[in-house]
């Protein structure tokens, strides 16, 4: 019953949820090394898919490299987890008008193990989920400031 009056209220009020229209007129640049490849995927993903440069919306974001640190030392001195963190500035352009900027960051820690394959898997993995949670910060930015504008 509760849910019912939610969803009433909900409707009532015309909330719509961000992620409602799948297919946002974002065009991202191009974003340089192959975690910037990454990220302008996830991000193409979620506004619904690349858009040409003749988009509505112009996204630039600047992808910094990944910084790692270590999180837990052995008794030797040995390493045996990592920090891997992320940082990306965006600047939204609507008809070559800022409407927004900012940084995100995000990390993820990942262990160490002895052995090289491992490890870079580890690594890997940890940037790629770290890459996820950028897309997503940024793009919910992004939809919120364009859902802002076109009201």
């Amino acid at each position: 019953m509760k849910k019912i009056f939610l969803f009433l209220f909900l409707v009532a009020c015309s909330f719509r949820p961000v992620f409602s229209e799948n297919d946002t007129d974002v065009f991202v640049a191009p974003i340089s090394g192959i975690n910037g490849i990454e990220l302008r995927n996830a991000l193409n993903a979620k506004f619904g898919g690349v858009h040409d440069e003749n988009a509505k919306y112009n996204l630039t974001v600047n992808l910094q490299a990944p910084i790692t640190k270590y999180k837990a030392l052995e008794r030797t001195g040995g390493a045996t987890w990592q920090e891997v963190k992320l940082t990306a500035s965006y600047v939204l352009k609507e008809n070559n008008k800022i409407i927004a900027t900012g940084t995100e960051s995000a990390s993820e820690s990942y262990t160490i193990v002895s052995y090289l394959v491992a490890a870079n898997a580890s690594y890997n993995n940890a940037v790629l989920n770290t890459i996820n949670v950028l897309s997503d910060k940024i793009g919910m930015r992004v939809m919120t400031q364009t859902q802002k504008n076109q009201n």
